[in-house]
């Protein structure tokens, strides 16, 4: 057993005396997409050691200053040998940080706490052309890559680059989402994100607009089959919530819960299908190089 598994068991055990909330039932992995510091008023660590209380699986780290990139090593055969459904194993294998500090390696930090800890970035720009160069200079080195939304354009612009993972919070300025936007979505593979945030901190009109955007997003997504992630948006460790609880939550406000669980545990593909892009093995979607392509 890996090191990383022992300390997500040791973390599962301890999780119900500790915290007083049951541990998760495996099934689906949990993930969660949180900001760290400097963008957030928490680091990553004490992210990891909260989530791994909570029962997460592992989380995707928004904040691009509070990781380093993982750097592939390419005399390395991780990708002939690593497990690409299982992002733990890949994350503790994945190569070596730009810089040796474990506070900002990925791999240290989550076989410290147990979690998967994923390298990512936020992109927030003004315009679509100034979020292309940014797709451009950060989808090569980070595992998952979001651009935040919110206007027509860069609701627009997300959707029709493969390069995004995800479209981040697309209703959250004066931007709309529609069929087009959302079949594009599906076509590129770009999941939409469902901020659950507002659930849990809002109140009064600001809640009942939030959950009226939510209800109409979730619409259009659902009936053309767009992919999508589930976030509470968590900007510190005390806003973080057990994967129970979001679920709970967003039941009660009318969301089917497999839907939401589908929800977390799709950041988690995302980092899955990174990594297995990143492997020498690598060919095409389904396709990966063997024995006799090697020997050939």
């Amino acid at each position: 057993m890996s090191p990383q598994a022992s300390a997500r068991e040791r973390a599962s055990d301890d999780r119900e005396s500790a915290t007083g909330i049951r541990p998760e039932a495996k099934g689906d992995a949990m993930y969660e997409a949180v900001h760290a510091h400097p963008d957030g008023d928490a680091t990553v660590a004490r992210h990891a050691a909260t989530a791994a209380r909570y029962g997460y699986d592992g989380i995707v780290v928004r904040t691009r200053e509070a990781l380093d990139p993982v750097l592939v090593d390419p005399t390395g055969d991780r990708g002939a040998t690593g497990d690409a459904g299982d992002p733990a194993a890949d994350a503790s294998t994945d190569g070596a940080p730009a810089s040796g500090d474990r506070e900002r390696d990925p791999a240290a930090l989550g076989e410290e706490y147990g979690v998967d800890v994923v390298d990512a970035v936020e992109i927030d720009a003004d315009d679509p052309t100034s979020a292309s160069g940014s797709v451009g200079n950060y989808r090569p080195e980070r595992t998952v890559v979001c651009l935040v939304g919110g206007d027509d354009a860069l609701n627009r612009f997300a959707v029709e680059e493969p390069r995004v993972d995800v479209l981040a919070r697309p209703m959250a300025g004066s931007g709309g989402f529609n069929h087009v936007l959302a079949k594009a979505a599906r076509d590129n593979g770009v999941h939409v994100e469902f901020d659950l945030g507002p659930l849990f901190r809002e109140t009064g009109g600001k809640r009942v607009r939030a959950l009226a955007d939510l209800r109409k997003l979730r619409e259009i997504v659902t009936n053309y089959d767009a992919p999508h992630v589930v976030s509470a948006n968590a900007a510190s460790h005390l806003e973080l919530r057990a994967p129970r609880e979001v679920v709970a939550a967003a039941e009660a406000v009318g969301f089917d819960p497999e839907w939401v669980r589908e929800g977390l545990d799709a950041w988690g593909e995302i980092a899955a299908r990174t990594r297995e892009r990143r492997s020498e093995a690598f060919i095409a979607p389904g396709v990966r190089r063997g024995r006799y392509e090697e020997d050939g």
